[in-house]
């Protein structure tokens, strides 16, 4: 597979366009072939031993994205954007977990289950004798928001507006949408679509410290 044919210099413009949305246009609506693009960008973001202990729901009920904004902190980007992301944690992940792993590992790569002993013998022994205390729902959390950060740089590339929020009520997005019933517990909200005209976050300036005081050499 060929490296995309992306300069520098395009990453840093785009880094730079992009901006936590805080108004967006309800009438104009993500196409079909960018979102799917978008959707990927959650598929095959990366996550500790490949595990993935995730899912994430796309909001497309306009009922209950309405109901949600009071769970919300009252941010109506949640019922306004084109798209509502919820990005969830399986709960309590564990050894459990790893076989259904391994079966997929073995289907996609064709090798023999046998051949993954010791892959599997590597993530058993994380999960039960870590080398650091390992809460799951805590580990699971911070695999979302590796998924989270390479959906925000997706949509910034295909030109398209988001927020992340983690300004709401989990146990009440739990609720509304039936994912405790599911096993899973939502992280962080994403909401993505297009800026509206009006929305005056869009012409402040990002402010970031100074390269030098962020970033480090050690030679």
């Amino acid at each position: 597979m060929n490296k995309p044919d992306l300069t520098p210099e395009q990453i840093i413009q785009t880094l730079n366009w992009r901006y936590a949305t805080k108004k967006f246009d309800p009438d104009k609506k993500i196409p079909d072939d960018v979102w799917k693009a978008l959707e990927q960008s959650l598929v095959l973001a990366p996550s500790s031993f490949g595990m993935q202990p995730w899912k994430f729901f796309v909001v497309r009920n306009l009922d209950l994205r309405e109901q949600l904004v009071e769970y919300s902190f009252n941010q109506t980007t949640v019922a306004e954007a084109s798209h509502l992301v919820v990005l969830a944690i399986k709960k309590d992940i564990g050894v459990d977990d790893i076989p259904h792993y391994i079966d997929r590992v073995s289907e996609v790569r064709n090798v023999p289950k046998d051949k993954l002993e010791g892959l599997t013998n590597l993530i058993k022994g994380y999960l039960r004798d870590p080398p650091f205390p390992l809460q799951p729902d805590k580990w699971s959390a911070k695999q979302v928001y590796l998924a989270l950060g390479f959906f925000l740089h997706s949509a910034a590339l295909l030109g398209i507006d988001t927020c992340a929020m983690e300004g709401f009520v989990p146990s009440k997005y739990n609720e509304i949408l039936g994912l405790s019933k599911q096993g899973y517990s939502a992280v962080v909200l994403c909401t993505a679509g297009y800026r509206a005209e009006d929305d005056d976050a869009a012409d402040k300036s990002k402010v970031r410290y100074p390269t030098e005081e962020v970033v480090s050499y050690i030679d």
